[in-house]
C-alpha cells in the first residue's frame, strides 16, 4: 500500500457528510457501513434507495416527487429517473433569500461586485419577467456569449426558471466557434456583453456579436451588458438592447415553472476539435441531484463555505460551480487571465475572499510551480480546507507542490468527469486518506469501472474507464438526433449496454483511480498501450519546459512516440537537453516511453477550455484535415506542426 500524503482526524470524518449518511441508512434500511467501499457497493447495488434517500437528505425542491423512484432500470440508455416527479432547477438555487453573499464576482480589471441571495433574487425576478414577457416557454433556448460574471448567473437562472434550456459560450470563441454551436440549437433570446479583458487587453466583442446575431436563424432578442464600458453602445447589432431596458425592475416574485425530472436543462458542447461540437443535452433533476451529492458529499459544501472555481462560461465547470448555489454557499467568479495582473491574483483574491473551496486546472497547479509561486507562505489561507483540481491528470509533482507550497492540512481532490455528463466519475472522499498521484474514490451511486478490451473488469491495470448501470446525470441524448443513433455511437458502441467514456485508467491497490490520458490518445509503439499522461508526468519534472504534448507518429509499419516541448524563454533544446528529458523518462518510466523524437515548438494548440488537443497535432503531422479549427483558442498554432523535417527522419 501507498504512504498518504493527507489524512483525515478521526473527528472530521465522524463530522462528515458521508458517516452520517452510513448512520441514516443503517436506521432505515439496517445496513452495517463502516467505510466509503462499503458505502459505494450499496449506493450502486441499490440505486433506488440510495437516490431516494439523496432526494430526502438533500431537501430537494419539488412540487411533486411521485412513488417510482426508477423506471427501465435494465436500459442503458433509456433508464427514467424520478419519472413523476415535478420540481424546477432555479427554485433550488434560489431557496435561500437572506442577505448572505450569494456572487462574489471579480475580474483582472480589479473590480468587485457582491450580490446576497436576497439581491440575486430580485434580479432574477427582473430577467425572468422581461423573458416571460417575450414569449419564452418551457423548452425555448436561452443562449449566452458570456463573461465570467453575476450577468451569466442571473440569465442562466432566471432562463430556468422558466423551463428554457441554457448554453453559453465565453466570448474568446470565434464566429465560427459561436455559430457551429448555437447555430446548431436556435435560441430565442442571446445574453452577450459587449466584450472581455484577457491579460490586460480589453477585447471589444461587438463586431463579432452583430455577425452572430445576424447568422443565428430564429433569434428574436439580443440583450447586451456593458462588462467594458458603462453603457454599451449597440449601433449595428441587430435586435439588441441594453440589458437595464430589457429587464422588468418592478418584479419582486418568481413563478417557477415545475417541470418533469428529465426536462432539458442545459445544453453542452463537445469541443468540435474532430467536426462540429456535439450538442449534449442534460436533464434539470439528474444534474440537480448529481451536483448536490458531489458538492455535499464528496466535497462536504455548506451554506458557510466560500467556493471558488476559475473557469470559463464555454467549461462545465461553470455549471458545477452554480450549483453550488443550492448549498447556500457564496461563489467566487473570476474573469480573465488567471495570471493578470501577476502570477500571485488567484491566490491573493482567495486571501481576500476566505475562500474554503479553491478549484482550478491541473494546468494551473503546474504553471503556478514553474512560476516558483508559494502560496501557503505568501497569502494567508487558514480558511482554506480543500483544492479541486480537474481538466486532466493532475501529475505526482503536483500533489507535492500542492501539500508543500500551498496548505500541508487540507484534501486534494482530483476529479474526473466531463461535459458528456456534467459531473463526475471520480472525485474527493473527505473520509480517506489522499494519495499520490490518485484519484480517491469513484462517485457514489456510479458503477464505474475499467475494462480490458474485451470487456473483462481489470484491477491495476490500464484499461477503458466505464460505468456499467445507469446514473440521474446520463445526457437526455444529443441535440437534432431523433433516433439517438449519434448518442449511442459516441458512448455505447465499444460495450453495448455500458457507457464507455474514452479514458484510459486503472483501479489501484489503494481503490483509487489513476487517469493516464484519453483512450484515442493512447499511444501504441511496439504493440504496447501508453497513456500520454505518464509521459507528461515525467517531462514536468524538466525545469526548462513549460509544457509537452505527445503523439503517435505511424512509421515504418509501427507507431513511434514523438514529443513535442515548449521551453521556458531563452531556452533551446540541444542534444543534453534532449538527453536529460530521455533519462528522466526512461528512470522513471520505462524504456516504452521514451520518445523517438523530441522537437521544439513556440506554442501548443488547446481548445478554449484550456485543453491540449493531441489529436488534431496528430492529424496535421499526417497530412489529415482538422475539421474545426475554431474550436481552438489558438488555431494558428497548429500551422508548427505542418511539414517538420524532424518528422521525416
Amino acid at each position: 500500500m501507498a504512504r498518504p500524503l493527507w489524512q483525515p482526524t478521526p473527528t472530521a470524518i465522524e463530522a462528515a457528510g458521508m458517516t452520517r449518511l452510513m448512520r441514516r441508512i443503517q436506521r432505515e434500511h439496517g445496513v452495517s457501513l463502516t467505510d466509503y467501499a462499503g458505502l459505494h457497493a450499496w449506493s450502486v447495488d441499490h440505486p433506488r434507495a440510495f437516490w431516494s434517500l439523496l432526494w430526502d437528505a438533500f431537501d430537494i425542491v419539488a412540487e411533486t416527487r411521485g412513488e417510482r423512484i426508477l423506471a427501465h432500470p435494465d436500459a442503458m440508455p433509456g433508464a427514467r429517473w424520478f419519472p413523476d416527479a415535478r420540481l424546477n432547477f432555479a427554485a433550488n438555487l434560489l431557496r435561500r433569500r437572506d442577505a448572505h453573499a450569494a456572487l462574489i464576482a471579480h475580474d483582472e480589471r480589479g473590480r468587485r461586485r457582491v450580490l446576497g441571495y436576497d439581491e440575486l433574487y430580485r434580479r432574477v425576478a427582473g430577467l425572468a419577467k422581461a423573458l416571460r414577457d417575450a414569449g419564452v416557454v418551457p423548452g425555448d433556448r436561452v443562449a449566452g456569449f458570456v463573461p465570467n460574471s453575476e450577468h451569466a448567473v442571473i440569465a442562466m437562472l432566471a432562463a430556468t426558471s422558466l423551463g428554457a434550456v441554457w448554453s453559453s459560450c465565453s466570448p474568446d470563441f470565434g464566429f465560427q466557434g459561436v455559430l457551429d454551436r448555437f447555430g446548431q440549437i436556435a435560441p430565442r433570446v442571446l445574453i452577450a456583453a459587449d466584450g472581455y479583458t484577457w491579460n490586460g487587453k480589453p477585447i471589444d466583442t461587438r463586431e463579432r456579436l452583430a455577425a452572430i446575431a445576424a447568422a443565428i436563424d430564429g433569434l428574436e432578442r439580443v440583450v447586451v451588458f456593458p462588462f467594458l464600458d458603462d453603457a454599451a453602445r449597440l449601433a449595428g447589432i441587430p435586435k439588441a438592447e441594453p440589458w437595464d431596458d430589457f429587464l422588468d425592475d418592478t418584479a419582486t416574485e418568481i413563478d417557477f415553472v415545475p417541470l418533469p425530472f428529465d426536462h432539458p436543462l442545459y445544453i453542452l458542447f463537445s469541443s468540435g476539435t474532430t467536426g462540429t461540437p456535439k450538442c449534449i443535452v442534460h436533464g434539470a433533476g439528474g444534474t440537480l441531484l448529481q451536483h448536490l451529492k458531489e458538492h455535499r458529499l464528496h466535497t462536504e459544501l455548506s451554506a458557510s463555505d466560500v467556493f471558488f472555481y476559475y473557469t470559463t462560461c464555454g467549461w462545465m465547470m461553470w455549471n458545477w460551480l452554480v450549483s453550488g448555489l443550492a448549498s447556500g454557499a457564496t461563489l467566487v467568479l473570476f474573469d480573465g487571465a488567471p495570471f493578470a495582473p501577476g502570477p500571485e491574483a488567484l491566490w491573493a483574491m482567495a486571501e481576500r475572499e476566505g475562500v474554503t473551496v479553491f478549484g482550478t486546472s491541473a494546468r494551473y497547479l503546474a504553471a503556478c510551480e514553474k512560476e516558483g509561486l508559494r502560496p501557503g507562505r505568501d497569502h494567508d489561507l487558514s480558511p482554506l480546507r480543500t483544492v479541486l483540481s480537474t481538466g486532466s491528470a493532475l501529475t505526482h509533482e503536483s500533489f507535492d507542490y500542492v501539500y508543500r507550497d500551498i496548505k500541508a492540512d487540507l484534501l486534494l481532490a482530483s476529479i474526473s468527469g466531463g461535459t458528456d455528463i456534467v459531473a463526475c466519475f471520480a472525485l474527493g472522499c473527505p473520509i480517506r486518506p489522499v494519495y499520490r498521484g490518485q484519484l480517491q474514490c469513484r462517485g457514489l451511486g456510479m458503477a464505474v469501472d475499467v475494462f480490458d478490451d474485451d470487456g473483462r473488469p481489470l484491477r491495476g491495470e490500464k484499461g477503458e474507464l466505464v460505468c456499467t448501470r445507469p446514473f440521474p446525470s446520463m445526457p437526455l441524448g444529443f441535440w437534432n438526433d431523433p433516433d439517438g443513433e449519434r448518442y449511442r455511437d459516441a458512448y455505447f458502441a465499444t460495450f453495448p449496454g455500458v457507457w464507455a467514456h474514452g479514458d484510459y485508467a486503472e483501479i489501484t491497490p489503494e481503490d483509487g483511480l489513476i487517469i493516464h490520458g484519453r483512450s484515442d490518445a493512447v499511444l501504441n509503439p511496439g504493440g504496447v498501450r501508453i497513456g500520454t499522461a505518464e509521459i507528461y508526468r515525467q517531462v514536468e519534472k524538466v525545469e526548462e519546459v513549460l509544457e509537452s504534448l505527445c503523439i503517435g507518429q505511424d512509421w515504418q509499419g509501427d507507431t513511434r512516440v514523438v514529443l513535442f516541448v515548449r521551453l521556458r524563454e531563452g531556452q533551446a533544446l540541444d542534444d543534453a537537453l534532449c538527453r536529460r528529458i530521455r533519462e528522466t523518462i526512461r528512470a522513471n518510466a520505462t524504456p516504452r516511453h521514451v520518445p523517438a523524437k523530441i522537437i521544439q515548438v513556440d506554442d501548443l494548440p488547446r481548445t478554449l477550455s484550456g485543453k491540449l488537443v493531441e489529436l488534431a497535432v496528430r492529424n496535421v503531422v499526417h497530412g489529415r484535415p482538422v475539421k474545426n479549427r475554431e474550436a481552438l483558442a489558438n488555431p494558428e498554432a497548429l500551422s508548427l506542426f505542418e511539414d517538420l523535417p524532424e518528422l521525416q527522419e
